[in-house]
């Protein structure tokens, strides 16, 4: 079983592009979750792995929960912050992890995570929710799923970062796609979150270059400290490879942004 090294900064340097240029969770999708879990008023949510707070503010946003999110990158809960006022919700942004969760998080309705639970010890972290969670309650995993883009920038970008960052997406491939590595869904049905239900908004985008670069520097394997002093060659060889694809500088992307929902026996 493979669980990823502990790296608390792994995203340093991220925060500024993250919310900017990930693909969005809708609010449609965040409604449908609301919906399905009954999630009322004054439910609290815990945002585990937080990053910017996207997910815990569409909740607050969108479900008026008590929202709490954890991350263990300052600048990312910096950005979250500034975020929640802007959007005009009150929640409460924690530097801490999956490592430092204790009784003083619960109850617990629903427990949030987007594209984080990989970095956890997710067996230990399942174990540390059950005893957080409200009977009925549920740990989602939003996330989202590439079906294409056009032309095939996500080609390119993916080659320039081999070229740029050979070792991290060595190191990343060998963790996510390796053989010893388990998929999310048979750690939720070796634990108490065994219910499980899937729910997915489908919808395609049109992107221009500044984003594709954006969302670059949002990745860890290609983030402003991963580059280092190489990162504006990083983004020249990028654009360079952009506009061969699309002299225009128009992209599209048809992505399946999704929320895995265990409920808790």
């Amino acid at each position: 079983m493979t669980t990823i090294p502990f790296e608390p900064r792994r995203f340093r340097t991220t925060a500024a592009y993250y919310s900017r240029f990930r693909v969005p969770y809708p609010d449609r999708l965040i409604e449908r979750v609301v919906a399905r879990i009954d999630l009322q008023p004054g439910d609290h949510v815990l945002d585990l792995g937080c990053g910017p707070g996207q997910i815990g503010i569409a909740f607050a946003r969108l479900a008026h929960a008590d929202v709490t999110g954890l991350d263990p990158e300052p600048e990312m809960l910096d950005a979250a912050r500034e975020d929640a006022i802007a959007a005009g919700v009150d929640a409460k942004f924690i530097l801490a992890s999956s490592y430092d969760l204790g009784p003083s998080f619960g109850p617990l309705k629903m427990t949030a995570m987007g594209r984080s639970f990989h970095w956890m010890d997710r067996a230990a972290t399942l174990s540390t929710l059950d005893t957080l969670t409200e009977p009925g309650g549920a740990v989602a995993l939003f996330g989202d799923r590439h079906i294409s883009s056009s032309p095939a920038w996500r080609e390119a970008m993916e080659r320039v970062s081999e070229t740029f960052s050979p070792e991290r997406m060595r190191t990343d491939r060998q963790f996510h796609h390796g053989p010893d590595w388990i998929k999310h869904e048979e750690f939720l049905l070796r634990s108490t979150f065994r219910n499980l239900e899937r729910i997915g908004v489908v919808a395609e985008r049109v992107i221009n270059a500044d984003e594709i670069v954006g969302r670059a520097f949002s990745m860890s394997v290609t983030s402003p400290q991963a580059l280092g002093d190489r990162m504006m060659e990083f983004e020249q060889v990028l654009r360079s490879e952009l506009t061969a694809l699309s002299p225009k500088g128009k992209f599209t992307e048809i992505v399946e942004s999704n929320a895995l929902i265990a409920f808790r026996d």
